[in-house]
């Protein structure tokens, strides 16, 4: 159980940290400085102890299918103004649940 936590944090860190190495690669970029965003704001509800381990896995998941979402938007060489939208909604809901999973009071494990 404890080799099954320690695995799932290696996890996060490393998606974390691969996460903010890349971010001034995108900086220009108002979705993908959204995704930076939320990605800082998971890994300081981690830090706070305001997320667990379970939560964070999850909403990392989310932020992961948000940015394949956009790579398939990009495929073409730029994202249109309907697949913006649809991304921007993506990032409004987890951008929502972020919110909910950091103030359900619910301790980290």
């Amino acid at each position: 159980m404890h080799e099954e936590v320690e695995k799932i944090m290696k996890i996060i860190l490393g998606l974390l940290l691969s996460g903010t190495l890349c971010a001034p690669l995108f900086a220009g970029n108002p979705i993908d400085q959204r995704e930076q965003n939320q990605k800082a704001r998971i890994r300081q509800g981690v830090k706070s102890g305001a997320l667990t381990k379970n939560e964070a896995h999850r909403l990392l998941k989310e932020e992961a299918k948000i940015r394949a979402k956009e790579n398939k938007a990009r495929s073409n060489g730029q994202i249109s103004k309907k697949e913006a939208r649809k991304l921007n909604r993506s990032l409004d809901k987890a951008n929502r649940d972020i919110f909910r999973q950091k103030h359900d009071n619910q301790a980290q494990n």
